[in-house]
């Protein structure tokens, strides 16, 4: 019954954005609805491309020092609980989760998902990977779950925030999540970041605009979603997937074009939307950053950065946060 519940929340969450944005000017549709069945399969084809990098670093920087982060979130041998917020498969977490577990560290697994689809998927994996490992998985939004985390006994808390996501939000953005995360975090918590760092331009470009297509199928499964889900009409050949990026402020930015004018209908909406030749939707923002960024977001969000870990090309780094509270 809960699932069900979520479900209809989270289908009439997506009617209401899919109406103000594609209303509003410029018209705009959030990247958190790339992912369904086949969007997710398509993030893990972008995972495998040579060209994005992001994953591959992640790897190298929590294989390289998994001995150190373990050390840092057991700190005097206490328990801890290890809670990951947007968890999917746990790919990259298992690598840590692993390691803590050969060492015999203090400390419980909670992933938390919007999907219960996900976390019967990781749990029932990590039962015949980890046996051993206490599982704690939370459906619901990050803020809701870590809040009944929370609220439960006194145990230290580690959050995990993999996989640069939090690139996905503006800088002003960025730091009411972050402060959201600090109103529930104690003394001794920890949040383990993952930020993906400025580069040569043509290598942030190159990963949002691969040879092969992927991302841009990717982009465009929002729109597949709108036909399938809201009853729309898009031809997704009347689009082109467009990737740009400011090397200045470190925000990359993806837009859907419209090769033609064109009128787009949605029954389920009971909407018509126009678009003029050349009109854009935009879709995705991958925010890239430096020291200075995240030690000011940090700043204002009430934290300080107390630990960084890097890859082996400096592409990417993930930085370790405790409240100033």
């Amino acid at each position: 019954m809960q699932e069900t519940i979520v479900h209809t929340n989270i289908q009439a969450q997506f009617e209401r954005d899919v109406r103000q944005g594609l209303t509003d000017f410029p018209k705009h549709l959030s990247s958190k609805y790339f992912y369904d069945k086949k969007g997710d399969s398509l993030f893990k084809k972008i995972m495998h491309m040579p060209e994005y990098y992001l994953t591959d670093c992640e790897f190298d920087i929590l294989s390289r020092y998994k001995s150190e982060i373990g050390a840092l979130f057991a700190s005097d041998k206490q328990a801890f609980k290890l809670i990951e917020l947007g968890a999917g498969d746990g790919k990259k977490t298992k690598i840590l989760l692993k390691h803590f577990t050969e060492q015999g560290l203090p400390f419980k697994y909670q992933p938390i998902d919007i999907s219960q689809n996900i976390l019967n998927e990781l749990e029932k994996s990590l039962a015949k990977e980890l046996p051993k490992l206490k599982v704690v998985p939370k459906q619901g939004t990050y803020f809701e779950a870590l809040k009944e985390i929370s609220d439960e006994n006194g145990t230290r808390k580690v959050i995990l925030f993999l996989g640069s996501n939090i690139g996905n939000l503006l800088h002003d953005q960025a730091i009411e999540f972050l402060k959201s995360v600090n109103e529930l975090m104690k003394g001794d918590d920890l949040f383990f970041l993952g930020c993906d760092l400025k580069k040569n331009p043509q290598t942030i470009l190159d990963a949002y605009n691969d040879p092969a297509g992927i991302t841009e199928a990717f982009n465009k499964n929002i729109l597949a979603r709108i036909n399938a889900e809201l009853g729309g009409n898009f031809d997704l050949d009347n689009f082109l997937h467009w990737e740009v990026y400011d090397p200045e402020s470190g925000t990359a930015k993806s837009f859907l074009v419209s090769k033609k004018a064109q009128t787009v209908t949605i029954a389920k909406l009971d909407l018509e939307v126009s678009f003029s030749p050349w009109e854009t939707i935009h879709t995705e923002i991958s925010q890239k950053y430096d020291d200075a960024t995240v030690k000011w977001l940090a700043e204002q969000s009430g934290m300080e950065v107390c630990e960084e870990f890097t890859d082996k090309n400096s592409f990417y780094k993930n930085y370790v946060l405790r409240t100033l509270g």
